[in-house]
């Protein structure tokens, strides 16, 4: 299926009109039609707001032999909400730990819902400590410590 084609199933399947996906992305009407009907490829940065837009992961859009909507998207997204609260080292932190957390898949059969509850109660925990983390150890409270020592 090319990139055009799971654009608009993707659209379809959220009852979304091209104008709605249009007010939804900020992406204008005439590009919509354009990626649609020719497939033309979006710049990165739209091809981000799509795909968060339709729940559906980047390279499903991207990859044309993709058949799975929703593959990686929990990845994706933690990652990028890692990389936006944390920067780069909370990218790399997110992405280290899905790798972790794959192994405990290996050979195993869990089904989608499991492994999406999962993944939820990883997410959680992670954001979790990496809060308490910030709050524990911020630049002011690390002042006030060194300036009473």
């Amino acid at each position: 299926m090319t990139f055009g084609e799971k654009l608009k199933n993707a659209r379809l399947a959220l009852n979304l009109s091209q104008s709605e996906l249009a007010e939804k992305t900020g992406i204008s009407e005439r590009s919509l039609y354009t990626y649609e009907q020719t497939g033309i490829m979006p710049r990165s940065n739209n091809l981000r707001k799509l795909a968060d837009a339709l729940n559906v992961s980047v390279s499903y859009l991207l990859d044309e032999e993709e058949t799975d909507q929703h593959k990686n998207v929990d990845e994706e997204l933690f990652i990028a909400n890692s990389k936006n609260k944390y920067g780069y080292k909370g990218a790399k932190e997110a992405t280290e730990i899905l790798e972790k957390a794959s192994a405990l898949f290996a050979g195993g059969e869990l089904d989608e819902s499991a492994k999406e509850l999962f993944f939820q109660s990883l997410t959680e925990v992670y954001l979790d400590s990496k809060r308490k983390a910030s709050e524990k150890f911020s630049k002011k409270q690390r002042a006030r410590k060194s300036k009473s020592h």
